[in-house]
This record gives C-alpha cells, structure tokens and sequence, in this order.
C-alpha cells in the first residue's frame, strides 16, 4: 500500500525509512516526481471543475479475508502509523494550546498536515488516489495517531478525508468526476461531514434540516451544528430529512446561495474552528443528492463515524497516560514519588486497563467493516467504551496532577474537555 507523493515527501525525511531500509529509493521517487505551483486563493475563489464522467463509478477493492482476527498492523500500516506519529509529534502537539485559545489552526499547519496525503489513501489510484484496496484499519490507526497529538486539530486534519471517502464509497460517477480531483491535488479543499444538531438527545436518524423535491432537485433548510473549520470549508456533505421519508445525504458548495456560517466556539475540540451552518432555501440540483437516499448508505455513514471518533479517543487516552506516567514518577510528596501511593499507582493502572479495551474492540470493530462482515455490535461497543471510558481516563487525568490538572500549563485539562466531545459527536470524520 502506497501513500502518495505528498506523504512520500514527508516519509522521505522519516528516520523510520533508516529503520526500514527505504530511504534511498523514496527519496529517488520523490525527487523525480517534484511538481512546482501555486495554491489556489481559499474557499472564496475556489471553483470546483465539473468533468464529464464516464463508465461507472470508482470502488476501492476489497482486502482479501485472512479467516482470522488479527489486528496487528502490517508492515505498510506500521510504517504509516510511525510516520503520522512523529508528525502529531512535532506538529500538532506543539501547535495545540495556540489552536485552543484563538480557536483555529495556526497558520500553515493544515498545508503541511495535507503533505501527509491523508485523504488519497483512501481514493483509488484509478482516481488519483494512493489506496489500492479499502483499509479501515489503516485509517483507525492514522486517527489515533494523529489525536495521540491533538484531537481538535486531529478532526480539523481528517474532515475533508471524511468528505473524499464518502464521495469514493457513495458518488456516483459525475459526483466523483465533479469533486474528487481536487482532493488529489496539490490544494486539497477544506471540507466537512456535517450531522450533528445542536438538539437535546440529537439522533442522527431523524435531523431536523429539512429537505424537498422541487421540479429542477432539491430545497433545503435548517441548521447543522459542530461543523469543523465551517467558515473555510468549500464542499459540504450534509444530512436532511427528505420529504419525511428518513435522512439523506446531500453536497453542498459553500458558493451556493443560502448558505452561511457562524462561529460556534465548544467546550472541546477549539483548535477544529466549528462552527454552525445555516442553510436557508438552498437550491441543489437533482445531481447533489448522494447514495441515493438509501437507508443502508446512511447507516453505514454513521457507523464509520462513530467508529472514527472511537479511534480518535483512543489517540488522546493514550495521550494522557503517556503524560501522567512520568508526572507521578517525578513528583514527589513527603519524601517520595506520587507512584509510591497506592490510589495514585492503581488510578495510572486503570487507565492503561480501559485504554487497551477500548482501542481493541475499536481495531476489531475496523477489522470486521474493512473485510465486510457485519459490524454494527463491534461499533456499539467501541462508542461506548470510547464515551465512557474515555471520558474518565481525562478526569483521572486531571486529577492526578491535582492543582496542576486544572491549569493550562499542562495539557490534560484540554484532553479531558476534547475526550467529552466523543460521546455526543456525530459526522465529522468518517473511516
């Protein structure tokens, strides 16, 4: 399994090819494919170029069935999951508190983030992409790499793959040829999956947003909340009730008229910039509607989802044990280690319990989606593990830092309130 020029460009530079023994033939790839230009100016002026399709849509293939549960990774997935590591490592981590108080992304982080060229392995390689077969493991595993760095910026990095992978799974062919080719490009769009509404016990099988049949396609309203990167986002997928009939999944251009954004800064997950989306009388032609308005389409969307943000919270619980394991070796009280202390010794060890419970049941939950097999259990209980669990290993978190953990001088207290988001997020990241 390949990554893509982008990522090979950032694996390059990668001490695990020393490791791996590949750094001299990726570094002659990359040199002879180097391409020079400009990015386009944003969201504002981007126009996406629609292309006559031709045949049938593209699927990526499916992996061969192995009989057995196995969820250690690959070589390929292990290289790959290295490489997202020490870019979370050296770049969302650090970037993290800045993105948290002034509510976005510092400036540069997502083009290098793009570099990584997470959004073409999941796009065939007849698309342009780097994906030779469907791997939902492989995106469990970059998921919790990245969040391991941050979870905000983690979302704010994987929405417009959410976007290109349901365009690959669900588009029909003129919807890929329409907006694919700019998610393989060298200016990937800003882009979001957008279900949640800011409803008391949101369900995402009944949204609220409303959508009908008019003689030339579709009108919709209502509002979507939690949106990431919303006021720079260009393509949008969005859920409605049609006709009364059950949800739908719609794209949305940011041009269209009716469209507009607001800022909806969250307890969580600031560094992601969401925000909410109003849509008052859009007009979709008959072509935006996507995966037909199927049932199963729908179902399978809300699954990954939530399968995605299980991966993400596994990331950020890793995270915090990592964090506090050396926090409460170094720090002493009356004499000695907090470790020493069995409350302390025995809180650190349940978290590394729930963690390990929670990132197995969400790689075997991937395992099964990736080969076809029924999932929707594996799923269930990964949300759960992930909402609950999660949620504690943040609190427990903050708590054994004591004082410490409720100051911005250490990072947990942002951890426990991102790691909350899990157990009410819907959409947004799709594996």
């Amino acid at each position: 399994m390949g990554v893509g020029l982008a990522a090979l460009t950032r694996l390059a530079g990668s001490k695990t090819l020393e490791r791996a023994g590949l750094r001299v033939p990726v570094q002659n790839l990359v040199g002879s494919a180097t391409k020079n230009g400009f990015r386009a100016a944003g969201a504002a002026s981007r126009v996406f170029k629609s292309t006559r399709a031709t045949g049938k849509p593209t699927r990526p293939g499916k992996p061969e069935d192995k009989g057995l549960f196995d969820v250690t990774p690959s070589e390929d997935q292990q290289l790959i999951a290295e490489t997202v590591s020490e870019f979370a490592a050296e770049q969302l981590r650090p970037a993290a508190a800045e993105a948290d108080a002034k509510l976005a992304p510092p400036d540069g982080l997502l083009t290098r983030a793009a570099e990584l060229g997470v959004t073409l392995i999941g796009i065939p390689e007849e698309l342009g992409g780097a994906g030779s077969e469907r791997s939902v493991v492989t995106s469990a595993l970059i998921a919790e790499a990245l969040a391991h760095g941050d979870l905000g910026l983690a979302v704010a990095v994987l929405a417009p793959s959410a976007v290109s992978t349901a365009l690959v799974l669900w588009g029909d062919a003129q919807q890929q040829a329409d907006y694919l080719p700019a998610f393989v490009g060298e200016d990937v769009p800003a882009a979001a999956l957008a279900l949640q509404e800011a409803r008391p016990l949101f369900d995402p099988f009944k949204p609220a947003v409303k959508a009908r049949r008019t003689p030339s396609g579709y009108q919709l309203d209502g509002v979507k909340s939690l949106v990431p990167r919303a006021a720079q986002a260009e393509l949008f997928i969005v859920s409605a009730d049609l006709d009364g009939r059950g949800p739908a999944l719609f794209l949305i251009e940011s041009s269209t008229s009716g469209v507009t954004v607001e800022a909806e800064p969250a307890m969580g997950l600031r560094g992601a910039a969401t925000g909410k989306l109003f849509l008052d009388n859009v007009k979709l032609p008959a072509g935006a509607l996507l995966g037909g308005a199927s049932p199963e389409v729908f179902t399978e969307v809300v699954r990954l989802s939530r399968l995605g943000w299980a991966a993400l919270a596994t990331g950020t619980a890793k995270a915090v044990l990592d964090y506090v394991i050396p926090y409460v070796n170094e720090r002493t009280a009356f004499g000695e280690p907090i470790s020493h202390r069995q409350a302390v010794a025995f809180s650190v060890a349940d978290i590394a319990i729930e963690l390990e419970g929670m990132r197995l049941v969400t790689l075997r939950a991937a395992a099964r989606a990736e080969q076809g097999k029924p999932y929707a259990r594996e799923v269930a209980l990964a949300r759960k593990l992930a909402t609950d669990k999660g949620m504690r290993i943040g609190s427990a978190g903050v708590q054994l830092l004591g004082g410490h953990g409720f100051t911005k001088e250490h990072p947990v207290e942002r951890w426990y309130r991102d790691l909350r988001a899990i157990g009410i997020a819907e959409g947004v990241v799709l594996l």
